[in-house]
């Protein structure tokens, strides 16, 4: 049967814009179909008052070079934003202030981030045994086994919210965060194999997380997935409702677009939506990886954009922003140094900051109404940073189902979603929730999604 496109991408936020990307250039017919108005998934940017908002990712980390050969394709390298050298130092609270993060080995010992004893113990760590490599571990269990309890509450508790908005007893180490398993595993230590693993890191001109620095883009980063809509086709107000593989092998994909009917055929189809919508469109073609798909649970955010008076904050801001560890019992997850990371962000004389709150610690307050969000913000900006005078004005965005949870068992499911895959030739399931969820993360999944759909067309 004749085709109306090779592939059809369904999901226009970034996995699906980069994978339709990639596929093009290597000279197959691609459309993105995407259900919102605008495609970009949950990267957004607004403009309010004279201020850059982000309703989603505020920055991203150069891990990879992948990301700047994508942005060269693009024509986009020359709008990227490098972080300010003030954002190099993060805070965490710590007994209700904010306390810097040591920056380098020797800060580490000087800090008062951590206590003597924590420190002291830390020696202790590259005698630590080696957890059997089948046994699947939190990375609360992990960290307390290694590191100790100190470590756990005051680095990674916060760490995680800030990347998962997740809780550590219940992110599987083994899936969220790989590396750290896999040095263990193959070195018997972290401090070990942070060592030994920079060399590899350089030999493959991949960074760390931890070493990477920061960027965005002047026009905010919505320009990274605009320049991929642009270099696409994407077909918008698109609800997927059925897909279906005909017998020929070929897929016909229904729905409605401007409550109109719509039907597609194509070679390969590629699923970039969330797991829990990918759950309801495969019940047809793979009934099997419904159960694992809907299994894997969203955490909720709330995002306030607070633009202050410079004058009415009694804190520097000289730096990233600061994370809150679940032990200081807050009513936030963090807030960002929006204006301090990157000039032009507020108006002269101002101070943006974007605040996080709900995540998987207190779901409830990311359901909370704007205004009520607004106040417990200001009310945490206060204490922390000492914001003396409420905010010009506040901006809040929402996602009820913001960031998959990496959950203990995940790989499993990934695996049983994987099984499913092969069974139907030519339906690839990709999003977030499998291969991390950083943007550099999506841009390599993206590439290696587009090498497999490739390999199987032929």
């Amino acid at each position: 049967m004749a085709t109306d496109v090779d592939v059809l991408v369904i999901g226009g936020g970034l996995s699906g814009l980069a994978t339709a990307h990639y596929l093009k250039e290597r000279g197959k017919s691609v459309v993105v179909q995407e259900a919102a108005p605008v495609p970009g998934g949950v990267i957004g940017t607004r403009h309010h008052a004279g201020a850059l908002i982000e309703t989603g990712p505020n920055s991203t980390l150069d891990t990879t070079p992948l990301i700047n050969a994508l942005l060269d394709r693009l024509g986009i390298r020359d709008e990227r934003h490098d972080a300010s050298a003030v954002a190099s130092t993060r805070y965490i609270v710590r007994g209700g202030r904010l306390v810097a993060l040591p920056g380098s080995p020797g800060s580490f010992f000087t800090t008062p981030a951590f206590s003597l004893g924590s420190k002291l113990a830390l020696m202790r760590e590259p005698f630590v045994a080696a957890a059997p490599p089948d046994r699947e571990e939190s990375i609360a269990a992990f960290v307390r086994r290694r590191l100790g309890i100190e470590f756990l509450d005051y680095a990674i508790d916060p760490f995680v919210s800030g990347v998962y908005a997740g809780d550590p007893e219940e992110i599987s180490v083994q899936a969220a965060f790989p590396r750290l398993h896999a040095l263990e595993q193959k070195y018997g230590s972290l401090i070990k194999g942070q060592i030994s693993g920079a060399r590899e890191r350089r030999a493959n001109a991949e960074k760390a997380k931890n070493t990477a620095g920061s960027f965005s883009f002047h026009g905010g980063m919505q320009t990274l997935t605009d320049a991929l809509a642009a270099a696409v086709r994407v077909e918008t107000g698109v609800d997927v409702r059925r897909i279906a593989r005909n017998a020929d092998g070929t897929f016909a994909v229904e729905g409605m677009r401007d409550d109109a009917p719509f039907a597609r055929t194509a070679r390969a189809v590629v699923l970039c939506t969330p797991a829990y919508a990918s759950a309801d469109l495969v019940r047809e073609v793979a009934p099997a990886a419904v159960p694992f798909l809907a299994a894997i649970d969203y955490a909720p955010i709330a995002i306030a954009a607070s633009c202050y008076r410079r004058a009415d904050i009694a804190h520097s801001l000289a730096g990233f922003g600061f994370l809150v560890p679940k032990k200081e019992h807050r009513r936030v997850l963090g807030s960002l140094f929006s204006s301090s990371m990157f000039d032009g962000r507020a108006p002269e004389g101002s101070a943006l900051l974007t605040t996080f709150v709900g995540g998987k610690r207190q779901p409830e307050l990311a359901g909370r109404p704007d205004d009520e969000i607004s106040a417990l913000v200001h009310a945490e900006l206060a204490a922390l940073v000492g914001a003396a005078a409420p905010p010009q004005w506040t901006e809040v965005s929402r996602w009820r189902q913001a960031i998959p949870q990496y959950t203990l068992g995940h790989l499993g499911r990934i695996a049983a979603i994987e099984k499913s895959e092969t069974a139907v030739p030519g339906l690839f399931l990709r999003g977030s929730y499998r291969d991390g969820v950083s943007v550099g993360d999506r841009i390599k999944a993206a590439q290696a999604a587009a090498e497999v759909v490739l390999q199987t067309l032929g």
